[in-house]
């Protein structure tokens, strides 16, 4: 199955107003930059991203923020983005940070279909206001929830046209979970190559997660 895509803007134009999404990156590498250029254009509103931090204000999430595309943001980290923590701190955004371990492992839950997981960081914080605790083995332990989202926007440095991707390096981040825990994955790819191309025991995420290229 041929899952490319003519271009950003097609990927974009199915993401509908107030959806959430998945956004793959750390600081500003592996970051889906071209399909977040397009979602701004095409200015898809009331928008939840997830992701580890919101960019810088001229680059990445940055440019939905700065435009008001972005009704939550739920990520680890608000500093590098002076607009993101404007917003934050005058209570026009609404914000959910996660300490980065949980982060990571909400969404690999959600990707692996676990109905959620016992840590210990966070008890005894503002982080585990209303959630359920446990002691186990004598050690303190908070409930925390899988983490999904309606698309994942992914961005890996090799893709074929069935859709398994390789990472490179950094970029290797948050992506590959990220790919499992959306319900409509797309992939943002350096290279496009044709199938068999790609080694199978390079492939990071197999084409089953991904809808789209």
């Amino acid at each position: 199955m041929d899952k490319v895509l003519p271009s950003a803007d097609a990927a974009v134009a199915l993401v509908p107003e107030g959806a959430s999404i998945l956004m793959g990156g750390f600081g500003l590498c592996g970051i889906p930059e071209n399909l977040i250029k397009a979602l701004h254009a095409r200015g898809t509103r009331n928008l939840t991203v997830i992701s580890n931090n919101a960019g810088i204000d001229e680059f990445g999430i940055g440019i939905l923020l700065r435009s008001r595309q972005v009704r939550k943001m739920v990520a680890t980290y608000v500093g590098e983005n002076k607009e993101f923590e404007r917003q934050y701190l005058t209570g026009e955004l609404d914000v959910e940070l996660i300490p980065q371990g949980t982060f990571a492992e909400r969404m690999r839950a959600g990707g692996a279909g676990i109905g959620g997981f016992f840590t210990p960081t966070g008890y005894g914080t503002l982080a585990a206001d209303g959630k359920e605790t446990r002691i186990i083995d004598g050690r303190p332990y908070v409930l925390e929830s899988p983490l999904t989202a309606d698309f994942a926007f992914v961005r890996a440095w090799k893709g074929d046209r069935h859709g398994n991707l390789v990472f490179r390096r950094t970029a290797r981040n948050f992506n590959p979970v990220m790919a499992t825990a959306g319900r409509t994955t797309i992939a943002e790819v350096e290279h496009l190559v044709e199938p068999g191309e790609i080694d199978p025991d390079h492939v990071v995420t197999p084409g089953i997660y991904v809808k789209h290229v």
